[in-house]
């Protein structure tokens, strides 16, 4: 597998394989497959910093994708989500997906984008409201890795 970029910011990485169940009839990858693989990059991140408690109170607020390639059955894949900016109560990620080479098919990028995250109070009965990330949250995700 090709190495991800180095990146000045924090970074979760997920590697993985397209599966049958992640493609349709023409072994061809569904687009809600590159959900799931930034999410498990983004829990990767979140995992090695020890933010074991983030995913219950930051929901997504705004996902944008542009698919470039497909990816095909039993094709490696990495996914790479990188931290851009952390402000008062949301943060902002950037994400690559990337086929592996395949069946004399070259490496690509397979998808690309940007979410945003908001630090939620987790009053999920009487409607969410955005607050303030915790102080030790802001300090683990602006360490130099």
């Amino acid at each position: 597998m090709t190495t991800p970029p180095q990146h000045r910011n924090p970074v979760g990485v997920h590697r993985t394989r397209i599966e049958w169940i992640d493609t349709d009839a023409a072994g061809i990858y569904h687009n809600s497959v590159i959900v799931r693989f930034v999410e498990a990059a983004e829990a990767s991140l979140m995992g090695g910093l020890g933010l074991h408690g983030y995913f219950p109170v930051a929901p997504r607020v705004h996902y944008e994708v542009d698919f470039e390639s497909p990816l095909f059955f039993g094709q490696d894949v990495c996914t790479v989500v990188e931290l851009v900016r952390i402000g008062t109560t949301s943060m902002t990620f950037d994400f690559e997906v990337w086929g592996q080479e395949f069946r004399q098919r070259p490496c690509r990028r397979a998808a690309r984008g940007r979410y945003v995250t908001a630090h939620s109070n987790r009053d999920h009965l009487n409607g969410a409201a955005s607050t303030p990330w915790p102080e030790e949250w802001i300090a683990a995700l602006s360490r130099p890795e």
